[in-house]
């Protein structure tokens, strides 16, 4: 078939599918739409912006990014950032538009406000915690300290009781192992049968 334009120049178009399909690149077919395509009822493309990020399998996921932020805004924001940052921006968009929906006033902002209170009192219950710990410590240190002041005040007052009656080590009261006879030699024992 031959054709000419104004020009007076001719062109011929070939009827085999050999010479017309190396001229034009051929789109190549996709299986499955992206859902992002599918939910706009729109043809997808191997170029589409939209599919590496919107998965078929997940068309939740660009319903609720469309409901808040629009496709139009989506796209455009995408176009705009570098790809390796993208899947951040599609997770970020996702999870502010289930915020958005889940709280159409404060949206992302309350949810952060809330976890900010909650380390707040986390953080006020662990200085708490800190504060009675230490308390706890320095009682077992005075505790500690007062018994080991009575242990060094109790040899100070045997040694007194010692020094105005003269008496022997084996009269402190003590059971005596080298003494087989079974006596113990304390003065209750002796009081009780007199």
């Amino acid at each position: 078939m031959k054709c000419s334009d104004a020009t007076g120049t001719t062109t011929t178009a070939a009827n085999s599918t050999d010479s017309s399909s190396s001229s034009r690149p051929t789109p190549t077919v996709v299986a499955s739409p992206c859902a992002a395509c599918k939910i706009l009822r729109r043809r997808c493309a191997d170029t589409c912006v939209l599919a590496p990020y919107f998965p078929p399998t997940e068309p939740l996921k660009f319903t609720i990014a469309h409901r808040v932020f629009g496709a139009s805004n989506i796209i455009k924001f995408l176009q705009e950032l570098p790809e390796s940052q993208r899947a951040d921006a599609v997770s970020s968009m996702v999870y502010e538009a289930n915020a958005r929906i889940r709280d159409p006033v404060y949206g992302c902002a309350g949810a952060i406000c809330q976890l900010q209170k909650q380390v707040n009192e986390l953080q006020a219950q662990l200085a708490k915690a800190q504060a009675e710990l230490l308390n706890m410590q320095c009682q077992q240190a005075n505790l500690v300290a007062f018994i080991c002041m009575e242990m060094e005040q109790t040899p100070q007052l045997l040694d007194d009781s010692q020094m105005g009656s003269p008496q022997s080590s084996d009269d402190l009261y003590f059971i005596d192992d080298n003494n087989n006879n079974n006596n113990l030699g304390s003065p209750w024992e002796e009081a009780l049968w007199a």
